[in-house]
């Protein structure tokens, strides 16, 4: 193994391509060969509610979140905030979790965690109502 790895991002696979949510979901960990941290990429485009509504939360990870274009609609919880490009996020284990598109520019969202071997990840189902100014489906 080498000590760094690069990728491209967009080299890797895009697990939302050939389905209905909007955007791109780029898991990064395996093609890094990272052992200790996971990385994802998440597109969300222009007026598109990525998560359709659901939510989900951790049981144990903490997750980072790094906007790098766009204005985010996030949902934490009880709260909801605008997270504009520059800014990190941070979400402890158990929180619910959500967020959408409502602006006009596409959205880039890196979201950075440990790794772990299993699945801790619980969905919301029907964690906030769907946006009237975001898209649920791919066009």
């Amino acid at each position: 193994m080498s000590n760094f790895t690069i990728v491209k991002a967009d080299d890797v696979k895009d697990y939302y391509e050939g389905t209905d949510v909007p955007g791109e979901f780029r898991r990064l960990t395996q093609a890094l060969g990272s052992e200790q941290l996971a990385a994802t990429l998440i597109r969300i485009p222009p007026h598109s509610d990525f998560e359709q509504s659901t939510g989900h939360y951790h049981d144990e990870l903490e997750e980072i979140y790094i906007i790098t274009r766009g204005t985010l609609t996030m949902r934490f919880g009880d709260d909801i905030k605008k997270v504009p490009a520059g800014s990190v996020v941070r979400v402890a284990p158990k929180v619910p979790r959500s967020h959408r598109n409502e602006g006009d520019k596409p959205v880039d969202m890196w979201a950075i965690s440990r790794q772990l071997d299993r699945s801790d990840a619980t969905l919301i189902k029907k964690f906030w109502a769907a946006s009237k100014k975001a898209k649920q489906h791919r066009s």
